[in-house]
């Protein structure tokens, strides 16, 4: 996958299309990210005795990697990624507009 964990990425499809995140988690066979602030749903929960306060609760759900574009560090623009080999035989992912080693 080409997204992973710490990146900043730009949502380009749905509800928060233009928003900025960074990732907090990814789900390598449903091949989704969690962004923090991104996705927001309101989930209500029933008081749990002594443990937890009832109401309506905002969490954030996982997003489709296809609806994500990693941002580069450099640059600070919305990029495809490439990779690369390195001498060592290491595979690193790449900025398509600057060509800089985002790893």
């Amino acid at each position: 996958m080409k997204i992973r964990k710490n990146d900043n990425v730009l949502v380009i499809a749905g509800k928060d299309k233009g928003k900025k995140g960074k990732v907090h988690s990814v789900y390598l066979k449903k091949e989704r990210v969690l962004v923090e602030g991104i996705n927001l749903i309101k989930k209500h929960a029933r008081v749990i005795q002594g443990a937890t306060q009832g109401g309506i609760i905002e969490q954030e759900k996982p997003i489709h990697v296809s609806n994500v574009m990693l941002v580069c560090s450099r640059c600070n623009q919305p990029t495809r990624v490439a990779f690369r080999f390195l001498e060592g035989g290491k595979k690193v992912r790449v900025c398509r507009h600057c060509h800089e080693v985002t790893d």
